[in-house]
């Protein structure tokens, strides 16, 4: 049987972007988002504007949030970002209109193979669809699709497909009663 062995690790076929790219967004990330000195969402989505993201209007950014990439983020309208989200897309993340992102909830496209002695990295895309909710302190795991109105609620880890209008909870998350929406 095989271990783990990190030495060997290498992921040199994963490429976010340039150099000089990922080193400014850094700066600039560490500096605005993730101090919490800069309150204003239009400076923040200006900001993520220049660096790639696709973003609609009226989205609301909280303090202290961390975006991995983000020319690899697409925002709907009307979207909100609580306090200390952590968007760690290494891959494409899709935000559909009306979705909420509570604080503290984390986002993650990237794991690794856990069957492999060099522990590859894998990468997964994450879409959440128009009226998502995802709960405070929740974690949407790679490959996972929140579609319409599905919501994860408190605490909770997704995999897989979250179908519309259904309320998931739980480590791992499992569909507990539908969303009724007056």
């Amino acid at each position: 049987m095989s271990k783990v062995d990190l030495s060997t690790y290498q992921n040199w076929d994963y490429n976010p972007g340039s150099a000089l790219k990922r080193m400014l967004w850094y700066v600039i990330g560490t500096l605005f988002f993730q101090s919490g000195i800069l309150p204003s969402s239009t400076v923040k989505v200006f900001i993520l504007k220049v660096f790639g993201a696709k973003i609609g209007k009226g989205v609301v950014i909280k303090p202290f949030v961390q975006i991995k990439y983000p020319w690899f983020l697409s925002i709907g309208d009307h979207v909100w970002i609580g306090e200390k989200v952590w968007i760690d897309n290494l891959a494409q993340v899709s935000v559909g209109s009306n979705v909420c992102i509570s604080q503290g909830a984390m986002l993650l496209t990237g794991n690794h193979n856990y069957k492999l002695s060099t522990f590859d990295l894998i990468t997964q895309p994450i879409e959440l669809h128009e009226g998502a909710w995802v709960g405070a302190r929740s974690t949407v795991t790679p490959g996972t699709i929140v579609h319409t109105h599905a919501m994860l609620t408190v605490g909770s880890v997704s995999r897989g497909s979250l179908q519309p209008f259904t309320i998931y909870s739980g480590v791992p998350a499992v569909a507990v009663r539908k969303r009724a929406m007056a």
